[in-house]
């Protein structure tokens, strides 16, 4: 999970705020109680901000190999819960973004003013920091329209299953409409069936003649490519 982390910055002093516990905050804490933390307000803010930044990209490597996990599994036809879990791929990508975008303008707005406590090393790093950052909003971004695209796909498969199995039952609806045609316009039924008292096999003849009237009706949409 994301946490916000405000900071006021002096020379001297450092102050930052945060609403939970922060890991990157708890390093730098063990860091500097080993007597290996930053030895200024520049280093601070340099190893705060690299800290965050370090963080983030192993979980949008995750976000990554999540989503070509996905795109394969619509390409081969599986798609169990892939809506469900695009879903919470996109908030994922959402969520980051809405915490990193921020931090890289912090970054950008501290480069372009003169403040005294940052030297030139300092600067350097940071502008690396924030390329970094920059990159992973891009890449945030590209996951984001990626994962819109395999929901239009998914969403397009879908249809399109619906859409021949409705054509198929048309098929069907097509094939038996003549058959209720002939069987109500003779009002058949197993005794009402004309000839049925005076013929033994009139049963047979007209179950013949609907059997030849369907394999009609399917060789003519055969040939005609209805399916």
């Amino acid at each position: 999970d994301m946490v916000s982390l405000r900071m006021w910055c002096e020379p001297e002093r450092i102050v930052t705020c945060r609403g939970r516990r922060l890991m990157a905050i708890d390093d730098l804490r063990e860091r500097i109680a080993k007597g290996r933390g930053p030895a200024d307000a520049g280093a601070f803010l340099v190893e705060i901000a690299g800290a965050l930044v370090n963080r983030v990209s192993p979980v949008i490597e995750t976000l990554d190999e999540t989503q070509d996990e996905l795109e394969d599994q619509v390409v081969t036809g599986e798609r169990q819960e892939i809506r469900s879990r695009l879903s919470a791929l996109r908030r994922q990508a959402i969520s980051l973004r809405r915490y990193l975008a921020p931090q890289r303008e912090a970054m950008a707005r501290i480069l372009g003013e003169s403040v005294a406590w940052l030297d030139q090393h300092h600067k350097a790093q940071l502008r690396e920091i924030s390329d970094r950052t920059m990159r992973y909003v891009e890449d945030l971004d590209a996951i984001r329209e990626r994962a819109a695209v395999i929901q239009d796909e998914v969403a397009n498969r879908v249809a399109e299953s619906m859409n021949r199995n409705m054509y198929m039952l048309a098929i069907v609806a097509t094939v038996m409409l003549p058959l209720g045609f002939f069987t109500g316009l003779l009002g058949i039924n197993v005794d009402g069936m004309p000839g049925a008292h005076d013929t033994p096999w009139a049963f047979w003849a007209v179950s013949g003649f609907l059997a030849l009237l369907v394999l009609a009706q399917v060789i003519v949409m055969r040939r005609l490519r209805w399916f």
